[in-house]
């Protein structure tokens, strides 16, 4: 009987994936994070209250624009297009289609020489290859406004002053879209794919426009997002370069009917106006380009 423990004295062993001593309960709920959700919030708020502040006053007329509470809106958004429209024969669209030009063009050639760079600078081995990377990268950290007057005095000596070319030439090679261009590149194409081409026969070049670019194509289009958005927004260099108005992008067509609004005060809702047209673009290549974005760079293509 000594050997024996009483049913009654037994202690009941702890239930599995418990801690003793604590009571067993309905889960909690989880706590909601309000101090990170509260800055989210105030964020958006900041991005999103002057958006909201152009959309609205571009419905205004003159007379509504000082005068009227600020987020009412008005019923002058089509007169006010119709007014920037006839305003010097049509000029603010000869704006935006300069600006196109520039982002468009010079976005492509930038996303190509980005592709040709990363891509070399990823899969071949040579020497000077992490100087060049790293000189690369301290570009990357130079201001713009540092490297404007020198870029304009390589123009003058070269006669391209006041030309297309003199805004386009300087934004062909970005040291961002080089970086970005490796990274994608060592992300996107394994090396076994690369000597598997050259063991099949093919060629350098082959390899590259077969294999790399549809492999690195959702980078691509992230480098040509980044650098048309870039351009589009530029104002240094064209407002250096040119002097022509009929060469003008949009932003430094905009600034020049912002000065001429301190005499004349009804271009202020041109001005506003032709602020709310100039986004139009940036949402439609947005919503047009997503759809080539992908999650998995490497779907499929290796099997490690």
């Amino acid at each position: 009987m000594t050997g024996l423990a009483s049913p009654t004295l037994r202690k009941a062993a702890p239930a599995a994936r418990s801690t003793p001593g604590t009571s067993q309960g309905p889960p909690r709920p989880r706590r909601t994070a309000l101090l990170p959700t509260a800055a989210l919030v105030l964020g958006a708020l900041y991005c999103l209250l002057p958006v909201a502040w152009v959309l609205v006053a571009a419905t205004k007329a003159d007379d509504e624009l000082f005068s009227t509470f600020t987020f009412l809106p008005g019923s002058a958004l089509g007169d006010n297009i119709g007014d920037l429209t006839g305003y010097r024969d049509g000029i603010y669209w000869r704006w935006m289609a300069n600006s196109v030009l520039y982002a468009g063009l010079g976005g492509i050639l930038s996303t190509v020489v980005s592709a040709f760079a990363g891509y070399a600078l990823a899969i071949y081995r040579f020497r000077g290859r992490e100087a060049f990377f790293n000189i690369m990268l301290a570009g990357v950290l130079m201001p713009p406004v540092i490297l404007a007057i020198p870029q304009y005095l390589l123009m003058a000596e070269a006669d391209l002053t006041d030309t297309y070319a003199s805004v386009l030439l300087p934004l062909v090679l970005s040291p961002y879209g080089v970086y970005l261009g490796r990274i994608y590149a060592e992300a996107a194409v394994p090396m076994e794919l690369v000597e598997a081409g050259r063991m099949d026969g093919a060629g350098e070049w082959r390899i590259f426009l077969r294999i790399a670019v549809p492999l690195m194509s959702p980078g691509l289009v992230t480098i040509f997002l980044f650098q048309f958005v870039a351009i589009w927004n530029n104002f240094l260099l064209p407002f250096i370069m040119l002097g022509d108005d009929e060469k003008f992008p949009m932003t430094v067509g905009l600034f020049t009917l912002l000065k001429q609004g301190a005499s004349q005060p009804a271009l202020y809702t041109l001005v506003i106006t032709g602020a709310l047209l100039a986004v139009v673009p940036l949402i439609a290549l947005f919503l047009l380009i997503q759809r080539f974005w992908s999650l998995d760079l490497l779907s499929g293509a290796v099997k490690s």
